[in-house]
């Protein structure tokens, strides 16, 4: 483990689950409100620098499909979970899937008559769940199908669009399991929508990367183990692995804080994120480009405090600069920014989440309610 992980106070882990859900709905939020918006466009509403907080944004701003699908993906693990602490033997990807319907159904979206019917459950009910926020089509159309889309049996067998990476973060937060497992739910998961192979890699990458914060290592190693671990794939995707080994390299360059690629040159570099290996790259790009260089965070942080140069840098500090890094480009923002806000939470817990962007956020009593109940299912 690391000396900065070590050092510092680890966040429990019902703050970093409460931390990665609450944090993704951040992102999510604020780049949702640029998604289709161009840097140029982004410039001319909110100045030079972008987007910068939901202070800029008249009446705050909605959550999209991204966190809408993460919270499904918390139900369809939960209900898998309940069936396990019934003693009763469930398949987790059928339950995913399952969920995966209901919320189709919510985006106005008929069941398929060849699909089983799901019973509904808690979230079903919550009308913020129920407003189409620019659902992706392959998610759509994957599940429109009413097949079950396995790796052997896909649907969509060409999409590797973002869509599977966006909704993953919660497999990473199932404590007690193997890493392997973890890759494989989420790898699974994204089967059920997306059938190209950078999709499912993408998904259980990241979702490892998030498994790997949640055992308190730092933002660099799980970063580095998850690269690995998509390394030591059979089949392993290259433009995955090309976008992550860039995604180092760029941010070793400015590994203080002090020199983030520009907007333009972000996209040019890692891409716009429409697709699942650009927008794990572009989220975690951001992530570690502004977090503070590791030498001096080895030696100097403590309590979730680290320094960046010669000022202080907080978790929350690094929280706001992360995700404007993530939504300020011409690209799909809301998605990168979900990814990012996923990452940080994971790794600080609640403590790195604005007071006031809480206080912005769509519906933080339903984002709360689905973290209590995959808790109370795991943690007790």
């Amino acid at each position: 483990m690391s000396t900065e992980s070590s050092r510092r106070t680890a966040p429990t882990p019902e703050s970093r689950i409460h931390g990665c859900l609450l944090g993704g709905a951040l992102g999510d939020s604020l780049g949702y409100a640029v998604e289709f918006d161009d840097i140029s466009t982004i410039r001319n509403r909110f100045g030079p620098a972008g987007l910068q907080d939901f202070s800029a944004l008249d009446g705050g701003s909605h959550f999209s499909d991204d966190t809408q699908m993460t919270l499904y993906t918390v139900d369809g693990i939960v209900e898998a979970l309940e069936w396990a602490n019934e003693g009763t033997a469930a398949d987790a990807n059928a339950c995913v899937w399952l969920a995966y319907l209901r919320w189709l159904a919510t985006q106005g979206v008929p069941v398929p008559t060849s699909a089983p019917a799901p019973q509904p459950r808690w979230i079903d009910s919550q009308a913020v769940m129920k407003h189409r926020r620019a659902p992706g089509n392959a998610c759509l159309s994957g599940l429109a199908t009413g097949e079950m889309g396995t790796v052997y049996r896909p649907v969509n067998p060409d999409s590797k669009g973002c869509g599977t990476v966006m909704r993953s973060a919660p497999f990473g937060l199932i404590p007690h399991i193997p890493a392997g497992a973890v890759y494989k739910l989420s790898s699974d998961a994204a089967s059920l929508t997306h059938g190209h192979r950078s999709a499912r890699q993408s998904a259980g990458t990241f979702s490892l990367l998030i498994h790997t914060l949640m055992a308190d290592e730092s933002l660099t190693e799980a970063a580095r183990y998850a690269l690995d671990h998509a390394r030591g794939q059979a089949d392993a995707e290259p433009a995955l692995i090309d976008r992550l080994e860039r995604t180092f390299r760029l941010a070793a360059a400015g590994a203080d804080g002090s020199a983030v690629l520009s907007p333009e040159d972000l996209v040019r570099e890692l891409g716009e994120g429409w697709v699942a290996e650009e927008a794990l790259a572009v989220a975690l790009y951001a992530v570690l480009a502004t977090a503070p260089g590791p030498d001096s965070a080895a030696d100097t942080a403590v309590s979730g405090t680290a320094v960046l140069g010669t000022a202080v840098q907080l978790p929350e500090e690094h929280f706001r600069k992360a995700i404007a890094l993530a939504v300020n480009h011409s690209g799909d923002s809301d998605s990168t920014g979900s990814i990012a806000g996923n990452i940080l939470g994971a790794f600080y817990g609640e403590e790195c989440l604005p007071a006031e962007w809480l206080d912005a956020l769509e519906a933080p009593d339903v984002i709360r309610e689905m973290a209590g109940q995959l808790i109370s299912v795991t943690l007790g």
